[in-house]
């Protein structure tokens, strides 16, 4: 589903949820890159904190962080059930992924050409998603994440995307009002927040990814 999004700008981050991301991040999110998610503040009613995490979730069992290319989406329909996502669901570890735009392929060619999904105001938003923490001993603690999604079979902005056959899916919007509810619900008091985002207020279209520049031959 979603592999690769542009994050969330820092005065996005600090805007909406009032906190600083404070470390460097890429332009754009691969698997296994670190990027910024906003969890709820321990021991807080109320506060958040933004972190450096690792898209892709590495759950506590996994003996390396490999795993993290192959986790970073987890279905909403199974999420409380597949070995690597169940337990930071079932704990209620949520945290929200902030966006500008996310990335898909668009088979209508005939070819996949990639396309990028945003908001139709330009503005930036917060996908649903749980964490995790890692670690091996004498090592960091290693805090990933997975964005959660939903199928989008008849969507009029998903439904064009991905290969002739495949499932549609999508991720999942959390609105600002919804945060609080998102962030501290309980697994079963947050499954109606899983839901398709409003068609009418994104927008999609080609953006294929640059030609990749080759060195210049020396003599």
């Amino acid at each position: 589903m979603c592999t690769n999004y542009r994050p969330g700008s820092r005065d996005f981050i600090r805007e909406r949820f009032g906190v600083e991301a404070d470390f460097e991040y890429a332009d754009e999110a691969y698997p296994a890159s670190a990027m910024p998610i906003v969890r709820a503040l321990p021991g807080s009613a109320s506060g958040v904190e933004c972190l450096r995490a690792c898209f892709g979730l590495i759950p506590r069992w996994a003996r390396d962080t490999k795993i993290a290319r192959s986790t970073y989406n987890a279905r909403s329909e199974t999420v409380a059930e597949k070995p690597s996502f169940r337990g930071p669901w079932r704990q209620g570890q949520f945290c929200l992924v902030p966006m500008q735009w996310f990335y898909e392929p668009n088979y209508k060619s005939g070819r996949p050409v990639r396309w990028r999904i945003e908001r139709s105001d330009e503005g930036e938003f917060a996908v649903a998603g749980i964490w995790e923490s890692w670690r091996t001993p004498g090592a960091p603690e290693v805090v990933s994440f997975s964005m959660l999604t939903i199928n989008a079979d008849g969507d009029p902005v998903m439904g064009r995307m991905h290969a002739p056959g495949d499932e549609k899916r999508t991720i999942v919007v959390i609105e600002p009002a919804d945060d609080q509810r998102w962030l501290r619900g309980a697994p079963d008091a947050v499954r109606d927040l899983l839901q398709r985002f409003s068609a009418d207020a994104y927008r999609t279209g080609p953006d294929p990814r640059p030609p990749a520049r080759r060195a210049a031959k020396t003599t």
